[in-house]
């Protein structure tokens, strides 16, 4: 009995190792839904399954004209990713509030496209009109193509679309009707005249346009990590950026491939308090990682010269300096910058002024202790040495300078425990401890540091890092919430063609 009773149970334990042996895996994730003009079908479609194969996440897609698809997920407020043939569509969606981050895919133009060798002889916009050539055309509702050649024929427009022959909601349908021979011209995109074996005949009027496919991640996504990362491995060379240019595609070129990239970041400590949560906020929602270093920007910029070229995978991605003077010395590594915000330098005091400091000449009086930051480490030090130097009180002051360090907020540290009686600080820096300090203003026009942000030129992660910026720049309150002043709005600068006032450069 005991016997059959261990057989019974050998056979239950097989059957169930056999079970769990031959049920499907499950997928790491809940799939991807995506919504895609159907002009790129081929080569998205190629790249979904390469993607699925290598990270187990399925990827669902609706093909469809622009319009289509975006009158549709106006009304659904559902998926993942929506991928426009056009900037007007992609404008469009914007408008409408349903798509946050843009990734472009490739460039594509519209051309006419005829039979294989032309047999019709079709060379242009007035034998498109003759009663014999039966044209084919997008509906500029429904498909992107048909919605910008309607803009680029003008007036011409109306009477094309009135002796078509079809005109339907997808690029793809009328391509195939040429094809089939049904009709004997149509305006497509250019990347779909090899799909379908075709030619090209001149039109002028369309022959300087371009257009940008490009996917952007929807609002109401419930996955944005993971919609991300599809996003990025589309466009990165090594991945859908190959499958585009092998099926005839122009390809936009994206960050380098990796399931979940580490951005190098560098940055002034008075920085810290703004940007420290937005960082953690970018990288759980990119699924990314970020190693962030917050120092003087004397220290930085000395550690990224000690790297040598930015070849060194320790050098930074991005560069968010405390003021523009710490720029210039990696201007090669960092040709552009973004001032996107400015600070106030200031003397900090405590509460009440026990010491009765109005200005910068008063900590020169004997028995002081002052705090001033090093110049060679940070740049509120350089610029309190160059304030300093410029009124001839350099000297006299750092006899009182009883604390040199690197960043501003270890003296508002030591002047809590009493060890300093005033320091030369940013306002930032005792913004949120108002009931402790007291802040004595500069000289209006050496009082403020301005904060430039730049992306390293040959960074593998250009992309990534210019949607960090962006991500910064939609959250201007949480910057002045720190007490910096905005400036995020203004165009790039030449990191070269800062020029610095005179009494800045005073060594």
């Amino acid at each position: 009995m005991l016997k059959k009773l261990l057989i019974v149970l050998c056979l239950g334990a097989l059957a169930g190792a056999a079970w769990v042996a031959l049920k499907p895996a499950k997928p790491r994730s809940t799939p991807l839904t995506v919504f895609c003009a159907a002009g790129i079908k081929k080569p998205v479609e190629e790249i979904a399954t390469a993607y699925q194969k290598e990270t187990g996440v399925e990827v669902r897609l609706q093909f469809g004209g622009s319009g289509t698809l975006l009158s549709q997920l106006k009304i659904a407020k559902q998926g993942d990713l929506f991928i426009a043939a056009d900037d007007g569509a992609l404008a469009d969606a914007k408008k409408m509030e349903v798509t946050r981050e843009e990734f472009p895919l490739v460039v594509q133009k519209p051309v006419l496209a005829v039979a294989k060798g032309n047999p019709k002889h079709i060379d242009g916009l007035a034998a498109l009109k003759k009663p014999e050539i039966k044209v084919a055309l997008a509906n500029p509702e429904a498909a992107s193509i048909g919605r910008v050649v309607k803009k680029l024929l003008g007036a011409e427009w109306e009477a094309l679309a009135a002796k078509a022959a079809v005109m339907k909601p997808t690029v793809t349908e009328i391509a195939a009707d040429l094809s089939l021979g049904a009709v004997d011209a149509a305006i497509v995109w250019d990347s779909i005249v090899p799909q379908f074996k075709l030619d090209v005949a001149p039109l002028p009027e369309l022959a300087k346009h371009e257009e940008h496919a490009t996917a952007a991640v929807l609002a109401y996504s419930q996955q944005p990590a993971e919609a991300l990362r599809f996003a990025r491995y589309m466009t990165a060379p090594e991945k859908g950026g190959g499958v585009f240019e092998k099926q005839g595609f122009k390809a936009v070129p994206g960050d380098k491939w990796a399931a979940r990239p580490d951005l190098i970041i560098y940055s002034g400590g008075v920085n810290r308090t703004a940007i420290e949560k937005l960082l953690q906020q970018f990288a759980s929602r990119e699924g990314i990682t970020m190693t962030t270093v917050f120092n003087g920007c004397g220290i930085l910029c000395a550690s990224m010269k000690t790297m040598g070229d930015s070849s060194n995978p320790k050098f930074p991605d991005v560069y968010y300096a405390c003021d523009v003077c710490f720029v210039p010395p990696v201007a090669e590594q960092f040709p552009e910058a973004i001032l996107l915000t400015e600070a106030e330098i200031v003397i900090a005091v405590p509460k009440g002024n026990p010491q009765n400091i109005h200005t910068l000449a008063d900590l020169a009086r004997p028995g002081l202790r002052v705090g001033l930051c090093n110049a060679e480490q940070s740049t509120i030090g350089y610029l309190t040495r160059s304030i300093l130097k410029s009124m001839n009180l350099l000297e006299s002051v750092s006899k009182n300078a009883s604390s040199q360090v690197p960043t501003a907020d270890f003296l508002v540290n030591q002047m809590r425990t009493g060890s300093l009686d005033a320091a030369v600080v940013y306002g930032i820096n005792i913004n949120n401890d108002k009931e402790h300090f007291e802040a004595i203003p500069l000289p209006a026009d050496k009082a403020k540091a301005v904060q430039p942000f730049a992306v390293r030129k040959d960074t593998a992660y250009q992309q990534l890092s210019r949607r960090l910026l962006a991500y910064l720049r939609e959250n201007r309150a949480s910057f002045e919430s720190a007490g910096f002043a905005w400036k995020g709005d203004t165009a790039p600068v030449k990191s070269a063609e800062i020029v610095l006032p005179e009494w800045l450069k005073q060594k």
